[in-house]
């Protein structure tokens, strides 16, 4: 039996909900459907978004034959079965879902067809693009970022489901339990919703159904407006703010709602953004209290998240490392770059090796001419930064 959420997916580009920056009128993708123009290109962002429906949608739209792929799961001779279809057809969309595994003899065996527009590639991943996915596919495709459903176009897309359930009424309250129990991702709204649906005697979906079926709603329903990102803010704010009571309360109210993976990708943030070399060793206790909650699981995993939040709040403070990484990034996105002085070019007969010299340091130019004599890290006040600062000086002989 088809699922509703698939039952509901978008056959054009007017049925997307969301991502208005792309699909909206005289937005790039649009435009490039209605120019009979596409191009190969990936899709990136979290689950349940519309990546695929943005690309099934576009397909139809464009009235092209296409391909569901998935580069994990689809063998080589899945892959060459669809090449052979792209021959006879003329042009072939391949719609390829975890685009970032794609190994490399699946790799060798496209790259030709894409280059020669045989295929048009639209590859869908969660992942960063510009971190996970082969340079070689990577440099062949547009890049577009599909942002964050918002509490409204989940609500939307609830609402739209409704029509294709007979005789169901929903409790606005309880849109907006869904809406938040899904976590910005509709598909899993839409299957909740059909859970409650055939889950229980009632066509009547009430709050009360829906803590029947899902005890997280109960966390939804009972505790206020604030939403799961703005406790995650919440969380990251008291501990930037050394407020070591306040941490506690949001961690708590996270845990509460059991995701974890919000958690552990929230804390891995603030330890290097807001505690950065203040106190480094930070980081690997981090990970080590991450790895713990992770064995025991909850209700267990409070323990060792609880610790580290509370000496992440009690610990000094220092963004000084990310500041000034995101002085030099400026800088290069403005084109003050110029060339790597000769120097430090592979294999140069130039280069002094620093090991040779006492305390492995020797003078020597490092940044490219324009920007020589650039400083982009200045060392915050605390003690492990002004040690650091003051070793430094020493090994290089800089006046204190």
């Amino acid at each position: 039996m088809e699922i509703l959420a698939d039952k509901l997916r978008p056959k054009n580009l007017d049925e997307i909900i969301g991502q208005q920056h792309l699909v909206g009128n005289n937005k790039i993708i649009r435009n490039l459907v209605e120019n009979n123009h596409l191009v190969s290109m990936i899709l990136y962002g979290k689950p349940g978004i519309g990546k695929t429906s943005i690309a099934t949608a576009i397909a139809n739209s464009l009235n092209k034959p296409f391909r569901l792929l998935n580069a994990t799961i689809n063998n080589k001779q899945d892959f060459d079965i669809v090449i052979e279809e792209a021959k006879m057809e003329g042009e072939m969309i391949v719609i390829m879902d975890e685009i970032h595994r794609l190994n490399k003899d699946k790799q060798d065996l496209l790259l030709p067809y894409i280059e020669s527009g045989l295929i048009i590639l639209i590859g869908m991943t969660t992942s960063n693009p510009y971190h996970k996915i082969n340079p070689a596919i990577r440099s062949r495709c547009q890049i577009f970022e599909l942002k964050e459903l918002t509490t409204d176009e989940i609500i939307q897309g609830i609402e739209r489901a409704t029509k294709h359930l007979n005789g169901i009424k929903v409790d606005d309250e309880a849109k907006n339990i869904i809406a938040k129990l899904s976590s910005g991702d509709l598909r899993n709204a839409i299957n909740i919703l059909e859970l409650a649906y055939y889950g229980s005697n009632k066509k009547h979906i009430t709050k009360e159904i829906i803590e029947n079926i899902n005890p997280k709603a109960i966390f939804f329903s009972d505790s206020g407006e604030d939403g799961h990102y703005d406790v995650l803010s919440g969380l990251q704010k008291s501990i930037r703010g050394s407020d070591v009571n306040a941490s506690l309360h949001y961690l708590a109210r996270l845990i509460t709602e059991g995701d974890l993976d919000s958690i552990y990708r929230r804390l891995s943030v603030i330890v290097y953004e807001d505690i950065g070399l203040a106190n480094p060793a930070m980081g690997p206790k981090l990970m080590a209290a991450i790895n713990a909650a992770e064995m025991v699981g909850l209700p267990e995993a409070r323990i060792p998240l609880g610790t580290i939040v509370a000496e992440m709040a009690l610990s000094p403070k220092s963004n000084s490392a990310h500041i000034a990484l995101d002085d030099a990034i400026k800088d290069i996105e403005n084109g003050d770059v110029g060339n790597l002085p000769i120097h430090l070019k592979t294999n140069s007969p130039l280069y002094k090796y620093p090991h040779n010299y006492p305390n492995s340091w020797v003078k020597q130019q490092y940044l490219p001419d324009n920007i020589k004599n650039k400083k982009y890290y200045q060392p915050n006040n605390n003690k492990y930064e002004q040690n650091l600062n003051k070793l430094h000086k020493e090994m290089t002989g800089e006046k204190k």
